[in-house]
C-alpha cells in the first residue's frame, strides 16, 4: 500500500525539539502570543521576504482579515478562481463581498490575466490570485491586468509555502499574501494555524487588531474596531519554527519526484499539470489530468495505490455559490473531471514513485483501451 500523504515521517523528525520547547511553555503558560509567536512570525516574514508576518487562526481568517484590513466587504465583488478549494470563495462572502468566479488555463489550471479580465464587473476592488498545488500563477502578467484594472492583489498561498515566480517568495508579490498551516500543507502545524504576510505596515496593524477582537494595539479594554477572536497559539507556533528550518528540504524533496514521475508518467496517457513560465513550484500536489478518472481512482485503489481529487467541484457549482455564477467555466468543469492527485509526501522513495508510475501507466493504459 502507498499512501497518498504520509506526515508520520515528518513528524518524526521535529518530534524532540517541539516537546522540548512545548516543556518550556507549559512552565512559562505562555500559551497565547508571547516569544514563541513572535519569533516565528519574524522567521516567516524573513523566509517570504517581507516585512511583517501576522498569525492567526487559520488560512480562512486569514484571507477573510485581510479583505476587511484592505477595506473590502458589502457593495465590493473580489474575482477568485473557480478552480480552488471553497475557502477562498468562503472568505469573500464572510467578509460581506461577492465572489466573482473566474475561469483557469487549461495546461496550469490557474488564474491568467485573461480569465481575470473576463471576470471582473464594475464593482470589483481586489483578486485573489491562487497559487494552486503549490504552483506559482503568472504574477507578471496578473499583476500587470490588475492594475490596468485599477483593482489590487492578494495572494491565496496556502498550498505554496516556499514556491517563486521570478525568484520572489509566494506571499510577497502583492499587497498580502495569505497561508494556512493546515497539517497536510507543505509547512503544517499539528492542527489548524494560517498567517498573513505583508510589507504595508498600516495592513499589518490593522490585522494585529482584526485578529484580537479589535483591540487597539497595546490596550487590553480599548477596542478600535469589530475583530474575532483568530490568534495563532504558541504550542503550533513551536510547531512551525521547527518545521520551517526543514521546509526547503522538504520541498526540493517534492520536486526530485515530480521529476521522477514525469520522465516515468506515459504522456500520451497521464498530463501532469504544467508550472508557468518564471516559476518555481513546491508542489503540494501531483495533479494530473487521465480519462475515465473514476474507474482508474477506483483501480488503483485496488492495487495499492491511494490518489485523491482537488477538486470534484468547481466552487462556481457547489450549491451555496452558484447564486454568484454568471456563467458556464468550461475550462475548470471539464478539468473536474479527469484531475488525479498522486501520491506525494517528501520522505516518499524513488521505488515507490515508480511503483505508482508503473500502476497508473498500466491502468490508464488499459482504461483506455476498453
Amino acid at each position: 500500500m502507498i499512501p497518498f500523504l504520509d506526515l508520520g515521517a515528518m513528524t518524526s523528525e521535529v518530534r524532540d525539539e517541539v516537546t522540548s520547547k512545548w516543556q518550556q511553555l507549559l512552565e512559562s503558560g505562555q500559551f497565547i502570543g508571547g516569544d514563541a509567536v513572535a519569533t516565528f512570525e519574524q522567521e516567516w516574514a524573513d523566509f517570504c521576504g517581507t516585512a511583517y508576518a501576522v498569525g492567526v487562526a487559520n488560512g480562512t481568517d486569514a484571507l477573510q482579515l485581510t479583505l476587511r484590513a484592505m477595506g473590502i466587504g458589502r457593495g465590493n465583488d473580489v474575482v477568485v478562481p473557480t478552480n480552488s478549494f471553497v475557502a477562498t470563495a468562503e472568505a469573500v462572502v464572510l467578509a460581506g463581498a461577492n465572489p466573482r468566479f473566474a475561469d483557469v488555463d487549461p495546461d496550469t489550471l490557474l488564474i491568467t490575466g485573461q480569465t481575470l479580465k473576463a471576470a471582473v464587473s464594475p464593482a470589483t476592488r481586489a483578486v485573489i490570485v491562487v497559487h494552486l498545488f503549490g504552483q506559482m500563477a503568472d504574477m507578471g502578467e496578473l499583476s500587470a491586468t490588475a492594475s490596468d484594472l485599477g483593482i489590487e492583489v492578494i495572494e491565496d498561498a496556502a498550498q505554496a509555502q516556499g514556491a517563486t515566480w521570478q525568484s520572489n517568495r509566494a506571499g510577497s508579490l502583492a499587497v498580502a499574501g495569505c497561508f494556512s498551516f493546515y497539517p497536510g500543507k507543505n509547512l503544517g502545524a499539528f492542527g489548524d494555524a494560517g498567517a498573513v504576510v505583508t510589507s504595508d505596515p498600516a495592513i499589518a496593524e490593522r490585522l494585529v487588531t482584526l485578529r484580537d477582537h479589535g483591540r487597539v494595539t497595546g490596550e487590553h479594554y480599548e477596542h478600535g474596531a469589530i475583530g474575532t477572536n483568530s490568534r495563532l497559539d504558541a504550542m503550533q507556533a513551536v510547531v512551525l519554527s521547527a518545521k520551517l528550518r526543514r521546509l526547503e528540504a522538504w520541498n526540493q524533496a517534492r520536486r526530485s519526484l515530480i521529476s521522477d514521475y514525469r520522465r516515468l508518467l506515459d504522456p500520451d496517457l497521464v498530463q501532469l499539470l504544467a508550472e508557468s513560465d518564471h516559476a518555481v513550484g513546491v508542489y503540494h500536489l501531483a495533479v494530473a489530468r487521465v480519462g475515465e478518472r473514476d474507474q482508474v481512482r477506483a483501480e488503483l485503489a485496488r492495487r495499492g495505490i491511494a490518489t485523491g481529487i482537488h477538486y470534484p467541484t468547481p466552487c462556481h457549482l457547489i450549491a451555496p455559490y452558484v447564486g454568484y455564477c454568471t456563467g458556464s467555466l468550461p475550462v475548470a468543469e471539464a478539468a473536474a473531471t479527469e484531475i488525479l492527485s498522486l501520491p506525494l509526501y517528501p520522505h516518499m522513495n524513488a521505488e515507490q514513485a515508480e511503483l505508482v508510475c508503473s500502476e497508473v501507466n498500466a491502468v490508464v493504459r488499459a482504461s483506455a483501451s476498453g
